[in-house]
């Protein structure tokens, strides 16, 4: 039995849901730090366990074991130290998926420094304010001209940036006022110890800043402290079912919290092993022929790439070697997972969440997944639904995510707050609950369906309508491919509910297309939920991690300024 787990979970077999649910629980070390207290410590007791597999579309290949990763951050701690980055200082991680960030992120842990992942579609815009809002000090960036073009273009604005690390070949002509990751790594020692007393990590320090995604405006700044990764137990173990020594895949960017749900943290506390993919652009097919080639055990992606690869024909892949199949990021339509497991032999199993905590909600092993619906709680994060005045609704009716008995407890996982801004950090997680502010509603069996954010539910001629509920409907044509259901201004009903619609291969944009489409919305739900204006767009605004932006459309509708 996996001794780690075992460590941090006083049990970790169940009989069911329900003893899941009420016996579950994870014993938070004294001053636990992920870079020693489990990548030091695989690499202790098993030298050889191997902790990443990476590839890329040239078919470059590193497989790395839980001893490199150990050594290789061991080297970076000092390379870093030397550049005089120490505990609590912040660095900006633009790394896509590149092997290097794995070694990054345990290497700041190790010295309890502060890191921001951001992604390399990042501007010198976005990096300014990156920069100035959390006074970053060092940035390690991907060396191609696009990345340094933006943090070079943001430099003179931006004036605590003193260290700026190129991941690039040894002997790459670096640029001006840059470092070589690969030099610092060479040149530096792999004897580390572990800081003691006031230079130690405590388990209420940050350790992990997200800029949020920002569909309805700037991005927030997210605080995860230093007991962070055991949340994700959770994530890894019971929701996506990863196993160890078996390799596991969640397609993200090391620059969006999905990174640290499916990439990094409950899983090497599993002791499994990542497998990473590191492309420039997605490609459904070269996806899963990686998947196929690598026997990947384990695998996770967003909704939308599940949609691009049912549009592909994949029959000639073995896929059994999936044993499970998850989905998080946005809500997942109900057609989708059921031409999944027509095509597949299985289900895709759906977890909830946000940036500010670990798995809420999940369809785990003793879950049958439903389609269209996100399943049930997580133990530890007292997931209720509740009304505007905090009261609990009854069964059926809708209410607001929100995570309780924030007095009694501060559950691993969750977020400790807004970085820098104490009224809004008071307002999110000072009282009582965590309103995550989407709405649900639960069934009879303790299933939760989404509806929407609360700022996306549409209110029409008197009712309420779900745009996740439209958008499911509308996914189940075949003439649609991803779509967004938003209200509209309109003079005589106030508001109607309104369709972007990217089509399928194979479709053309006429208005016999979009009568078609509203009859296929009045004939599978109630009428009045039919989009009365039906837009066919080439892509849909998203956020930097994936999120439609349905505000940016709304705004757009009513001749409103957006500002990403």
């Amino acid at each position: 039995m996996n001794h780690l787990l075992k460590k941090f979970c006083p049990r970790i077999e169940f009989d069911s849901y329900e003893d899941f649910f009420e016996n579950f629980t994870i014993e938070v070390p004294h001053n636990f730090n992920f870079g020693y207290d489990v990548v030091d410590e695989w690499a202790s007791v098993e030298p050889t366990k191997q902790a990443l597999v990476w590839c890329d579309d040239e078919d470059n290949e590193k497989i790395l074991t839980f001893s490199d990763i150990s050594a290789l951050s061991n080297r970076l701690a000092n390379a870093l130290t030397a550049q005089g980055i120490g505990k609590g200082d912040v660095v900006l991680l633009l790394l896509r998926q590149r092997w290097e960030y794995w070694v990054c992120a345990v290497a700041l842990n190790k010295i309890g420094a502060i890191i921001i992942p951001g992604t390399t579609q990042l501007t010198s815009k976005d990096i300014v304010y990156r920069a100035n809002s959390a006074d970053v000090k060092a940035i390690v960036a991907l060396g191609n001209d696009y990345v340094l073009d933006q943090v070079d273009g943001a430099k003179a604005a931006a004036p605590s940036i003193q260290t700026c690390i190129a991941v690039a070949s040894a002997d790459a002509q670096l640029r001006t006022g840059w470092l070589s990751f690969e030099q610092l790594i060479d040149a530096a020692s792999k004897d580390w110890q572990r800081p003691t007393g006031t230079a130690a990590t405590a388990n209420d320090d940050i350790m992990l800043i997200y800029f949020t995604s920002g569909t309805t405006g700037l991005a927030k700044m997210c605080c995860h402290n230093f007991a962070h990764p055991l949340g994700h137990i959770i994530t890894a173990k019971y929701w996506q079912q990863v196993q160890e020594d078996k390799l596991h895949c969640s397609v993200t960017d090391s620059g969006w919290a999905k990174f640290g749900w499916g990439k990094i943290y409950g899983q090497w506390i599993a002791g499994a092993t990542i497998f990473a993919y590191d492309t420039v652009r997605f490609d459904p097919l070269k996806l899963l022929e990686r998947i196929a080639h690598y026997r990947v055990t384990t695998f996770c992606v967003p909704p939308t790439m599940y949609r691009f690869m049912l549009q592909e024909d994949i029959s000639h892949l073995d896929l059994s070697c999936v044993e499970n199949f998850a989905t998080a990021g946005e809500p997942l339509n109900a057609e989708v997972t059921r031409q999944w497991e027509a095509l597949t032999g299985k289900k895709i199993r759906e977890g909830f969440g946000q940036t500010e905590g670990p798995v809420l909600l999940a369809t785990f092993p003793w879950v049958d997944p439903r389609p269209g619906s996100m399943g049930k709680p997580s133990p530890l994060l007292n997931i209720q639904l509740l009304d505007e005045e905090g009261t609990p609704v009854a069964t059926g009716d809708e209410g607001n995510i929100c995570v309780t008995g924030l007095k009694e407890a501060h559950p691993p996982g969750l977020f400790i707050g807004y970085y820098r801004d104490p009224e809004r950090t008071a307002e999110a997680v000072g009282g009582a609950y965590y309103n995550l502010n989407d709405v649900a509603w639960c069934d009879v069996d303790g299933y939760y369906t989404f509806i929407g954010r609360s700022d996306d539910v549409i209110k029409c001629s008197g009712y309420r309508i779900s745009p996740f509920e439209v958008e499911s409907v509308l996914i189940e044509h075949p003439a649609v491919i991803e779509c967004a259901v938003t209200s509209a201004p309109d003079e005589v009903r106030g508001n109607v509910v309104k369709a972007s619609i990217i089509l399928a291969k194979g479709y053309e944009p006429t208005d016999e297309l979009k009568k078609k489409l509203q009859e296929h919305v009045k004939n599978t739900t109630a009428p009045y939920k039919y989009p009365r204006i039906i837009e066919f767009v080439s892509e849909l605004p998203k956020t930097i991690g994936g999120k439609i932006k349905r505000a940016k459309i709304r705004a757009e509708d009513k001749g409103e300024a957006w500002q990403d």
